[in-house]
């Protein structure tokens, strides 16, 4: 590994870089891989599911769906081939471990909803802490029998069965719990239909398309009929935009950055983020624009040119909560800043990646005020290395380590292994593209 980004067990070492420059192959994106395994798994015939991402979280899906009999296995090409067994799954006689995944115990639960069997799942120390109930509630209106830990939280016992349809309104937009009542409709008699406060990322929508059921689609609602039945799928999972934006954020970084990002999952729900960026100043352009199996992927490339400021509310806040940490962490540097509302959800991640952002940008000797629900991070500042904590959180270790890319002196990133949970080879991939 070059020398501006040096390990030393589960710590990194970041040093200023003078630009960034490069071609970069994001993998793929993880909320589609988490997606496209569970419906394997309940199609009829073996699925190919070619750049399938690497995270460790992914890895955690497929191995529940293994544990409920359903085979996968990887490809000479890399690709994962799953042999999906049907609607019906088998019951588990182990528990079944989702890791550090919510994605994989919020989904995966709207299918276990609907087994004729009894299944439990759990997770590592920081997933036992993130709320379930938000699931919990529409699966027990449909029929489910759900019982948890203290406060709502993991662990899970989940009694399936027949499940009713139910016409679902959540407090809180979330595309996983919009997918898991989606996946638990199909087992449902009758129409199930989740309507949304604020429109969520669609992946799920799309990807059960793509696996051959009918999804309607009005306004914030999302349809669905009980007992279609899915079939297997050969497909691409485009690049990961929240992955690829780390390295968008170090492009605008430094004036006269260029960075090319191949194959990047453009879906309009998820592409606000390229608004954001041009809006700070980012030079960006899309090219080689396609659709794959619903999902629109093209070529983005990024220069970096004066770095502004942004305020992300509302609607902007719920399509980019997984963006924000990187996008707070370069704040800083920024003419404007950043102010970020309605985000109190960022309280619950991985870790609470409010206080974690608060606490290292404070670390690095920059001013911040943090709020119940965002912050407000003033620019033009000048921030300097130093020792930060990823507080076990993958963002949060790879948004610093972008931070640290302009900072003065090095960084150390603390606990930096924790980017394997979504990206195993961040590091290296940013090493290969700045210079000292």
């Amino acid at each position: 590994m070059p020398d501006d980004l040096t390990p030393a067990d589960s710590n990194v070492i970041v040093r200023p870089a003078r630009s960034v420059r490069g071609v970069v192959r994001i993998p793929g994106d993880k909320s589609i891989s988490h997606r496209y395994a569970m419906l394997a798994a309940i199609a009829e015939g073996a699925s190919r599911l070619h750049n399938f991402s690497a995270a460790r979280d992914c890895t955690s899906t497929l191995d529940c769906v293994a544990k409920l009999g359903c085979e996968w296995r990887r490809l000479d090409d890399g690709a994962i081939e799953v042999h999906g067994v049907g609607l019906q799954l088998k019951a588990s006689s182990q528990v079944l471990d989702c890791g550090n995944s919510g994605s994989t115990m919020r989904m995966l639960s709207g299918i276990l909803a609907g087994q004729a069997f009894s299944s439990e799942l759990c997770g590592d120390e920081s997933l036992s802490l993130r709320p379930m109930a938000r699931i919990m509630k529409p699966l027990s209106e449909m029929g489910a029998r759900i019982s948890s830990g203290d406060g709502g939280r993991p662990p899970l016992k989940i009694h399936g069965g027949r499940l009713q349809a139910i016409h679902y309104k959540p407090e809180v937009a979330s595309a996983q719990v919009k997918s898991c009542v989606l996946f638990a409709g199909l087992f449902a008699k009758g129409e199930t239909v989740v309507e949304e406060p604020l429109r969520t990322r669609d992946h799920g929508e799309i990807a059960l398309r793509a696996f051959g059921a009918e999804v309607e689609r009005v306004g914030n609602a999302s349809r669905i009929a009980g007992g279609q039945q899915l079939h297997a799928l050969e497909a691409h999972v485009p690049g990961d935009l929240s992955s690829a934006a780390f390295f968008l954020c170090a492009a605008a970084l430094f004036p006269g950055s260029q960075i090319t990002l191949p194959g990047i999952l453009m879906n309009p729900t998820r592409a606000r983020l390229l608004d954001i960026l041009v809006q700070m100043g980012l030079k960006v352009s899309v090219a080689h624009l396609e659709e794959h199996h619903g999902e629109l992927v093209g070529t983005i490339e990024a220069r970096g040119a004066a770095w502004k400021g942004a305020s992300i509310a509302g609607a902007d806040t719920a399509a980019l909560i997984d963006e924000i940490p990187v996008l707070a962490a370069v704040a800083p540097y920024s003419e404007g800043g950043l102010e970020v509302r309605d985000a109190k959800e960022l309280r619950v991640k991985e870790s609470d990646r409010i206080a974690a952002v608060a606490i290292n940008l404070r670390k690095m000797g920059a001013v911040i005020e943090e709020r119940p629900d965002g912050m407000r991070i003033p620019g033009g500042q000048h921030p300097h290395g130093a020792e930060l904590d990823s507080f076990g959180d993958h963002r949060i270790a790879m948004a610093f380590a972008v931070a640290a890319l302009r900072a003065e002196g090095e960084t150390i990133i603390c606990g930096a292994d924790a980017a394997g949970v979504s990206y195993p080879r961040f590091f290296e991939e940013l090493s290969s593209l700045t210079s000292g």
